[in-house]
């Protein structure tokens, strides 16, 4: 059984070994590759940049000068097919820290042995080319081992003998002096110049002060002259304008007094108008409405005329109709009361007894409607008597008069009806 390895584009993985005693190498740049557990070695190398700072302290240079150097240089290691395989072999199996120490060693020799034969004047103006010499001699030993520098630069150059500080006195005091030499000869040319400036200055201000008096004098001159001619020419313009305003006013005036006469001839058209106007008013105001009212109201006076008629003339055939149709319903009442009366009779003579008793309960609650009228506004009823038959008798007496007080005001003789009734209370008067 086995297992994925995956790598990443930075990083190079070896993978050894394999069946039957393989000695065959594989190398897997940002892929994957099958691992056979047991079987299968799997290693990492790293292709990232390794920064180093290789550094000689004291290297005598061709003069015996000693000089201590500073550089930094950018290396990696190679990826193609022909180098990867030299760089696995040198550095598998060692740390990031020891490949580092591999390399400044070697980067520091190759300094040091350039360092010998140069001047110090050489290495300190010229950085860049003691850079690229460095880098030239140490790239073949380093590829050699599968490594390739990306760059190489030199960080600082010092020494502990004050040469280079001395170096730099020199240089500066030669500067000095060539500026103060220059400084002088640039003020001594300058004050030539502008003495020569000045002279030219003051010579074309003179010239020009000389030229702006003739041409003062030239202006005053002329200025004089059309100053005159200016002056009669406003003579002669002041003199014409005074003229012309004079005609301007004059036919001004002449069309002032035109526009009063037209005003005046407008003046009158407008009274006129306005005659012509106020009489029309008049009329349409007075005579049109008197005329318009007097034939509104003959126009009502007409139709009043006329309504008066004809309510007349409907109220007649109104009162014939009325009169009409009351003696039609009054004969109609009449005959159907009488068939009414008729058909009660031939009731009463078939029923006797029980008609009239019939007859008798329907006038009872009128008549107890008529004696309670006049009881209703009474609050309250005391009967005074020494015993119980002197009270009733009131009662007995009233209900003794009750059948011939309906005989009278109905013509129906309750006397026998009553004694029928159970309960009831008669006397005889």
């Amino acid at each position: 059984m086995g297992n994925i390895e995956t790598v990443g584009p930075n990083e190079a993985l070896i993978v050894s070994g394999g069946w039957c005693g393989s000695e065959d190498r594989k190398f897997v740049i940002g892929s994957w590759c099958w691992k056979w557990w047991l079987v299968t070695d799997a290693q990492r190398l790293s292709l990232q940049i390794m920064t180093l700072k290789p550094k000689c302290e004291s290297v005598e240079t061709a003069q015996g000068v000693p000089l201590s150097v500073t550089g930094i240089a950018q290396c990696k290691i190679m990826h193609e097919p022909e180098f990867l395989p030299i760089a696995a072999e040198q550095f598998l199996g060692m740390s990031i820290r020891q490949i580092h120490h591999v390399l400044n060693e070697t980067l520091e020799g190759h300094l040091r042995s350039i360092l010998g034969t140069l001047t110090v004047e050489a290495i300190y103006r010229d950085r860049d080319q003691f850079a690229a010499l460095v880098r030239e001699v140490a790239n073949p030993d380093v590829g050699r081992m599968g490594i390739e520098i990306v760059s190489f630069t030199i960080q600082d150059v010092y020494d502990s003998v004050e040469y280079l500080s001395s170096l730099g006195k020199t240089r500066t005091a030669e500067v000095k002096r060539d500026a103060q030499m220059g400084v002088a000869g640039a003020e001594r040319d300058c004050g030539i110049r502008e003495a020569q400036c000045n002279k030219e200055s003051m010579d074309a201000k003179y010239g020009a002060s000389t030229k702006i008096e003739d041409a003062h004098r030239i202006f005053s001159l002329e200025k004089a002259i059309y100053d005159g001619e200016v002056n009669s020419k406003k003579a002669e313009a002041q003199l014409a304008y005074e003229l012309q305003s004079a005609k301007i006013q004059q036919s001004i005036r002449n069309e002032e007094m035109e526009i009063e006469v037209v005003e005046r001839r407008k003046q009158i058209d407008i009274q006129e108008k306005e005659i012509i106007r106020k009489e029309k008013e008049l009329m349409g105001k007075v005579k049109l409405p008197a005329e318009a009212e007097a034939y509104r109201l003959e126009t009502i006076a007409t139709g009043d005329r006329y309504k008066t008629v004809a309510t007349a003339q409907a109220g007649a055939q109104r009162i014939k109709l009325i009169g009409a149709a009351q003696a039609y319903s009054i004969e109609s009442v009449g005959k159907a009361e009488a068939e009414r009366m008729r058909m009660k009779a031939a009731a009463y003579k078939q029923y006797e007894d029980a008609a009239i008793l019939s007859l008798t309960l329907e006038a009872l609650p009128k008549i107890a409607a008529e004696v309670s009228a006049p009881l209703a506004k009474t609050d309250q009823i005391v009967l005074i008597g020494n015993d119980s038959h002197q009270t009733m008798d009131p009662i007995t007496s009233l209900i003794s008069r009750l059948p011939p007080t309906i005989q009278a005001l109905t013509g129906i003789n309750l006397t026998g009806t009553l004694g029928k009734i159970p309960g009831a209370i008669t006397q005889q008067s």
